[in-house]
This record gives C-alpha cells, structure tokens and sequence, in this order.
C-alpha cells in the first residue's frame, strides 16, 4: 500500500454465477438497500490491552482471520516508533517491538507470537501480506520493490511457515525483478491465497511485478501465470492511471489482492487502477468491475473478502481511497451500499489497508498502526 521506509511511525493503538466475460463501472452513489449490507458497531473490547510482554506494535503489512475466528497480524517491528522503544536503550520503560507475527484468539488475548529473520529461508524487508491456508499454514508476503541495499534486499519471495512458526516453504528469494516471465523469482508479492481442491498457491505478484502466478502450495513447483484480462504480463513501462481515458488499462498496475472462491473463481484486486478482474482458475478472464473511477492515490479496490455465507453471496471490498468498505453482490459486481468514514477516532477509518470478516459476520480493518472490530449487529438481506 506504501513503502513503509517513508512513513512515520506511530504506536499501535488501538464475495457469481459464471455468465460470460463483460465488464462494469459503477458509480460512487450506487446503493440498492439499506438492509442489504450489513450493520456493524465497534467493539471497543477487541484486542485486550495493553499487549503483554510490554509490546507495541509497527506498520500493520497484513491480518486475516482464520476458521476459528483466530485474527493473524503481520507487523513491521522496525517501524515502531523510535521514542517508544525507550525500554531497550535504558531511557524509559516502553516499550519492545512486538514480533512481526502475531495470533490474537476471538476475544482479543495474543496466544502466539514469532517470526523475524532465521535460518534456511529470507525473511522479508517490509513484510506485507499474510494468508492462512486450509491446513492452518502460514504465508507471509513483502512488498519492497524499488530500493534495495546488500543489508535489505528487495523482496522477491514468498514464505510459507506452520502455524507455530516452524519454516516449510519459500519460493523465489530476495534482490529485484527477474522480469515479468521468469518463474523463479517474485517482485514485491502483496498477497496470496490457497485452493483447498488443488492445493496450488495464488500469489498477487504486484508491487514490482504485475502479473498473478500460481505454484504447488506443498513443493513450490511452478504451474501457470496471468496478467490483466488473462493475457501475457509485460515487462514494458507502467503509465499512471487515467481516470478520463476510455480504454481501460491493458496492464495490471499494482496486483494487492487475490481471492479464490467457493466455486473456483479468482477475485484480483488491481488497486491502482481501481478495478477488480475476476478469472477462472486456469487464467481465463471472466469479468471486470470498475468502481469509483476517479479516485487516485491509494486506489479503490484495496482488497477483498467473502461474506460467510454458503454462496458467499457478498463480496466486501475495501476502499483505502475513499476511507470505507464497500458491499457489492458478488454474482454481479452490483453496489450494494458502503461502511465507513475518515478519521482518527475509535469507530472511523484512517488509512484503512486490509479488511477481514470472520464465521460469524464481524469486521477487522487494520489502518497503520491499529486494528478496530466492528460487531456485527444487523445481518445483511441475502440475494443469491
């Protein structure tokens, strides 16, 4: 979302019917019912603070939550603010940098914590991107992919980690882009998601590179690549997004996101060029949806996450340009109404990253330095 390098750091405070290939553009005000989204309030009470073992925690890079309602953070300790490290060079009491993974239960108690550089494997230099897989495994992307130095290498690699920490996997490895074509090599990967019925692993290969590539999620082997529209991704010159031109981009600009559903489909957030593009597993282009064109910067389609219903009927899509969630109907695209607004008080959105729902209808949003949850408080009227 952001080369954290450049940031200022703060303590942590705290889902279609497969119809053939087309494309849409939705508008910002687009909003069928009010009892079709769902309602939510902030739970002040999530996460118990303060954290234990005097830990903060930096720029937040990825959560998710896994079948047991379980929320992963993925952290950049590195980033915890200067002064509130006082406790390491004897000039206070507070605090430590927390370690970069970290597992909170349903409640809000940290009952895991690990991660950071070790042996057998390259630990990111601004780690971003964190999924939980089907087996309980844990895949940890990074997105640095403009500077690198001999100390902090760009990164190329994906990792792939038990749930306590233990190393099983990593694919590609640290320096620069090998090009868009080449296999062994990954250029600042935000994310990834695991296919159950395949056991293959998706990566949004998209701060350097631009393309979605996919490996056996097990031995790391190489099976097929895609860039926007299923075509080839190239290597030539990424232009800034136009807002007013009306041909739409040919080229993914910064593949953050990827999804694979229920029914063997694959949701691609292509965040700067504020679309996502949906594929079927084997790379074929099935639809795009354009929403809230003219937002720049951080983009509109930021990432996604599948209502948990057995359809999975509602795809919720974080907005970081507009500092909302947006509700659409996943079968096709349609806007179904927004959460949210900007500011920094408990409640409000302040560059909102990531968003996450758990079993049972509640929201995680993780901003830099925080991540809020909003209870469920009014389900949404299904429409399959």
């Amino acid at each position: 979302m952001y080369d954290s390098k450049w940031l200022r750091p703060f303590l942590f405070v705290l889902a279609p019917v497969l119809a053939g290939t087309f494309s849409l553009v939705a508008s910002a005000d687009e909003q069928i019912s009010s009892d079709s989204i769902p309602q939510f309030e902030l739970d002040a009470s999530w996460p118990k603070l303060p954290l234990p073992n005097n830990w903060a925690i930096g720029l937040i890079g990825g959560i998710y939550v896994d079948d047991r309602n379980h929320v992963w953070v993925y952290h950049k300790p590195e980033l915890v603010a200067s002064w509130a490290q006082a406790q390491l060079t004897g000039r206070g009491i507070c605090c430590i940098p927390a370690p970069p993974v970290l597992e909170f239960d349903a409640e809000g108690n940290i009952v895991n914590a690990w991660g950071g550089e070790g042996e057998g494997y390259d630990w990111p230099t601004d780690e971003h991107g964190l999924y939980v897989d089907y087996k309980g495994n844990i895949w940890l992307g990074g997105s640095n992919a403009w500077s690198g130095t001999e100390e902090d290498p760009q990164d190329g690699m994906v990792l792939k980690f038990s749930p306590q920490g233990e190393f099983l996997l990593q694919i590609g490895g640290p320096g620069p882009s090998k090009g868009n074509s080449d296999v062994s090599q990954l250029s600042g990967a935000a994310n990834v998601a695991v296919d159950p019925s395949t056991n293959e692993v998706y990566i949004a290969d998209g701060y350097g590179n631009r393309r979605v590539i996919v490996f056996d999620a097990d031995t790391g082997e190489f099976k097929r690549m895609w860039g926007a529209y299923g075509k080839p991704p190239l290597d030539d010159e990424r232009p800034p997004f136009d807002p007013d031109s009306e041909v739409p981009p040919e080229q993914f600009n910064l593949v953050h996101c990827i999804r694979v559903s229920n029914d063997g489909l694959v949701y691609v957030c292509d965040r700067r060029n504020n679309r996502m593009q949906v594929f079927t597993t084997d790379g074929t282009f099935v639809a795009e949806y354009t929403y809230d064109k003219h937002t720049l910067s951080s983009g509109s389609v930021g990432n996604i996450a599948f209502w948990p219903d057995k359809n999975q009927s509602i795809l919720a899509i974080n907005d970081p340009g507009n500092f909302r969630v947006r509700f659409v109907r996943r079968s096709d695209g349609e806007v179904l109404g927004h959460y949210g607004h900007f500011g920094t008080y408990g409640g409000e959105f302040d560059r909102n990253h990531q968003i996450e729902l758990d079993a049972e209808g509640n929201l995680y949003v993780s901003e830099d330095f925080r991540v809020q949850k909003f209870k469920l408080v009014k389900e949404p009227k299904l429409q399959n």
